[in-house]
């Protein structure tokens, strides 16, 4: 389960930011997640939980915000957002696309105390 691996070092993060920004609890960790980022939910809140106990985020909230991809058509030049591997072009229903992004995974906001 690589979420274990992911929460250990977001929370690696938070508390060097503690340190550097001087603060000794965060609240609330949002965490922008892409659509293609290839974490389970569910999976990366039970390990969110896990690994707070006894560092600066103990029982933090995690709010998390999934972030589309954006994606180009080929065959009419269309931009827009996907948040599935099955997308059509809304222009022209078209499946020559070129994907940009949604693998993302970045802390949004801290709130601290």
């Amino acid at each position: 389960m690589h979420e274990m691996s992911l929460c250990e070092s977001l929370i690696k993060i938070i508390e060097d930011q503690a340190d550097e920004k001087c603060f000794t609890q965060v609240s609330t960790v949002v965490l922008e997640l892409g659509v293609f980022a290839g974490v389970e939910v569910d999976a990366l809140r039970f390990c969110f939980d896990i690994c707070c106990r006894n560092t600066v985020a103990d029982s933090a909230q995690l709010v998390i915000s999934r972030q589309p991809a954006q994606a180009c058509c080929q065959d009419c030049n269309a931009s827009f957002a996907i948040s599935d591997w099955l997308s059509t072009c809304p222009n022209c229903n078209g499946y020559n696309l070129r994907r940009k992004g949604g693998e993302q995974m970045r802390i949004k906001q801290l709130e601290v105390l």
